[in-house]
């Protein structure tokens, strides 16, 4: 799934100066990207991580074909031990990818040049607090611009450390072993675990358990994302479902953060479908699904097997939408560039604070900062 690519031409060069004044927050529209590419976005891992548990309990005499279908990366080899120490306090935190290779069938679903690349359009950092209850998810604009770490290609090749580049830029760069180095730099937190799901997995995914149901407060039309939704509740089959995480025309302020906020309401819907599927009486619907949800990770190591990604769901069961606190890192707009954000640093510091002390986050570390103006635009629907 990882590939090395050539980053995206508007990302800033290394060494290029940028304002670090507070940036704006106006009502109107964020400018469109130079670049037509359709972005997508894959936030469902970890929630297709627990499915997985469903078809374990269903379709145990399939393991080894389920076992077959996971693809995994050793971070621990790609990275050594010049990380940050891991929690001693029984928390963990997992870093969650979307990717957009155009390759395959992501080709159709992505449009784009069919080059072998990919790219990250999502980033989530899964803390989950002592005894498995609860979990903070803080989301990382793909935009944000960042100093990224020395890295190694996925074909070998050695990349100097850059300065003010974005954020999807390591993951385009060096594959899943740079994405975690960056995030570990950035936050001062050791990944205990990595998730990767592809976009036309994500749609599979969510055709198999039979859609996710949403309500709109407004209409959303993105033409981008090939999304047409009056206000109302509706019952998302894939292709919406890809339509709306990957939108960001159609609602708010026109910016990656507003999806942002579209994705972390998804996300909560998502989780509660899961937790209420029932799938124990439907052994071919649960199978499906499980071979689905296999096939569509890519995961670190440490759970590149179906048994230990099964006992890693399982600790995750008990985490339903109302203990999930979602959040994105606190970042301003870029006042030299509308489409590209920078890094909140003071408040940004009291999240990786609380995280690594295994806290809440403070409501003041994301008040005030940029937002997308998107909230409450996608809640679950009943």
């Amino acid at each position: 799934m990882s590939a090395e690519s050539t980053p995206d031409p508007a990302i800033p060069g290394p060494g290029q100066s940028r304002t670090t004044g507070p940036g704006h927050q106006g009502k109107g529209r964020r400018r469109r990207p130079r670049t037509g590419r359709r972005k997508a976005l894959l936030v469902a891992a970890w929630s297709a991580a627990g499915i997985v548990v469903l078809g374990g309990t269903g379709a145990g005499f399939l393991y080894f074909k389920l076992n077959g279908n996971l693809t995994s990366v050793d971070i621990d080899a790609a990275l050594g031990a010049d990380r940050p120490a891991k929690a001693d306090n029984g928390s963990e935190n997992i870093l969650v990818l979307g990717s957009d290779t155009r390759s395959g069938g992501n080709k159709k679903l992505g449009g784009g040049t069919d080059d072998g690349t990919a790219r990250s359009d999502t980033a989530m950092i899964v803390h989950v607090y002592k005894g498995h209850k609860k979990a903070s998810v803080v989301s990382i604009p793909r935009d944000t611009l960042i100093d990224r770490p020395d890295c190694t290609g996925t074909d070998g090749t050695d990349h100097p450390a850059a300065d003010g580049v974005m954020f999807n830029s390591a993951y385009s760069t060096g594959g899943a072993a740079c994405a975690v180095k960056t995030v570990e730099l950035i936050s001062g937190l050791r990944m205990d675990h990595y998730l990767e799901v592809d976009f036309s997995g994500f749609q599979n995914l969510i055709d198999d358990l039979g859609g996710v149901q949403v309500t709109t407060t407004e209409d959303i039309k993105d033409p981008d994302s090939h999304l047409d939704l009056r206000a109302g509740t509706h019952r998302l089959d894939g292709e919406q479902a890809l339509g709306l995480v990957r939108t960001r025309h159609g609602v708010g302020d026109g910016s990656d953060l507003g999806r942002i906020q579209l994705q972390q309401a998804f996300v909560k819907a998502l989780v509660d479908q899961v937790r209420d599927i029932g799938l124990l009486g439907n052994p071919k619907k649960l199978y499906d699904i499980a071979d689905t949800a296999t096939k569509t990770v890519t995961t670190d190591s440490d759970l590149g097997s179906v048994n230990s990604l099964m006992s890693f769901a399982t600790g995750l069961k008990g985490i339903g939408p109302d203990k999930m606190h979602m959040v994105t890192m606190p970042v301003v707009y870029d006042p030299a560039d509308p489409n590209r954000v920078l890094l909140e640093k003071t408040k940004a510091d009291q999240v990786w604070t609380a995280l690594k002390n295994d806290r809440p986050i403070p409501k003041s570390a994301t008040e005030g900062t940029a937002t997308g103006e998107a909230k409450g635009v996608v809640n679950t629907g009943e």
